[in-house]
């Protein structure tokens, strides 16, 4: 394990001495969003972030920082931590094992380690240079994506329906009619899975940097792919898939490409 894996396990257990004593218990909340919609944040969210930061500026003063709940500290920086305390809040307040940490480093502007944690469970997933691991129970095992060729065979994945536009729902439905199953509200919990070789696509939309920077080394380092939804790189506007056989999301991408445009 390199020196930044390792600290990416090292945040990812401060991160869960914050959060763990919040979930299912009591807490302060806040919704972020105006009227009419929901967007909420917890006291568990912005009390692990500003841990983490915490940290990170006592070992690694000149790495930049970004994080949902605190913004942006030298992102332009050579390497740069990019962090969500809590992805998936909703999950987090409704008490369910769903929501996970995610801490990733970008450096040179690509991301090369990345964690995905679910503390409650008590699972990490780790991906970098050193591979892709599980690690449970005191146990770190390698993790690898599954052959999937067709996707009438695959298992999908994404947040919810509500996340698309009407043009994105279309083709999300009919990718969703061809696929062997499906499954709502897993979050990023269903990127570890597919890097676990449990689930074969999870796609996505509206994505910000602090939601997926994190998975992609994940994803890659066991084996998969993550491209937005014309299959190039991941850029800003959000759109992800996330694969562990290709063949997959060669056959999903004719209708992502409508959806996309």
């Amino acid at each position: 394990m390199t020196e930044f894996e390792s600290f990416a396990v090292e945040l990812a257990a401060e991160a869960a001495r914050v959060t763990l004593p919040f979930f299912r218990g009591d807490y302060a909340e806040e919704n972020k969003a105006g009227p009419g919609a929901f967007d909420p944040v917890t006291q568990a969210d912005k009390e692990a972030e500003a841990a983490i930061r915490t940290l990170i500026a006592a070992r690694y003063p000149d790495h930049g920082v970004i994080g949902e709940e605190y913004g942006e500290d030298r992102p332009d920086a050579e390497h740069v931590w990019i962090l969500d305390p809590i992805d998936g809040t909703r999950a987090f307040i409704a008490g369910l094992p769903m929501w996970t940490t995610l801490i990733a480093l970008r450096v040179g502007g690509r991301s090369s380690v990345g964690a995905i944690s679910q503390p409650y469970i008590g699972e990490l997933f780790l991906g970098g240079p050193s591979g892709a691991v599980l690690t449970r129970g005191g146990q770190t095992r390698p993790i690898r994506v599954r052959a999937c060729e067709r996707l009438t065979d695959a298992v999908i994945a994404t947040t919810a329906p509500e996340i698309f536009t009407a043009p994105e729902l279309g083709a999300w439905t009919q990718v969703m009619a061809a696929a062997r199953l499906a499954r709502y509200g897993c979050d990023a919990y269903a990127y570890a899975m597919l890097a676990m070789g449990r689930i074969d696509m999870v796609a996505e939309t509206g994505l910000k940097v602090w939601d997926w920077s994190a998975l992609i080394p994940v994803v890659e380092a066991a084996g998969g792919e993550v491209t937005n939804w014309a299959g190039g790189p991941v850029s800003g506007d959000g759109r992800i898939i996330a694969v562990g056989d290709p063949r997959v999301r060669d056959q999903a991408l004719v209708a992502f490409r409508r959806g996309a445009q």
